[in-house]
């Protein structure tokens, strides 16, 4: 599984349009994705602080193809919302540890 994270701060006036266009206009260009699993956003509890929101992939082929093919897109859909440019970084992710001796 490969987890693709990015980063950005929402402009706070247009904080709940922003969540609107995420779960209307983004989330279902994220579902017609082949390999795509799940979007995780994280909100802080802070103001103007950033975001971050993670996607999880089966494979980093389809992570890498989103993020070469569709995700010009889904930024210029964003790029009104936020403050800041969004940064993005594609990282591997492994299975939780079911016992102490895990090694990571």
């Amino acid at each position: 599984m490969f987890a693709r994270i990015v980063e950005f701060i929402p402009k706070l006036e247009k904080k709940e349009e922003f969540v609107k266009v995420i779960r209307n206009a983004v989330l279902p260009i994220l579902n017609e994705q082949t390999g795509f699993m799940e979007l995780l956003p994280f909100f802080s509890e802070i103001k103007n602080e950033k975001v971050i929101a993670v996607t999880l992939w089966t494979e980093k082929g389809n992570a890498q193809r989103y993020e070469r093919e569709v995700f010009p897109r889904v930024e210029e859909i964003l790029k009104p919302y936020l403050t800041t440019p969004v940064t993005y970084k594609l990282t591997t992710s492994r299975p939780p540890c079911v016992s102490t001796s895990c090694k990571l």
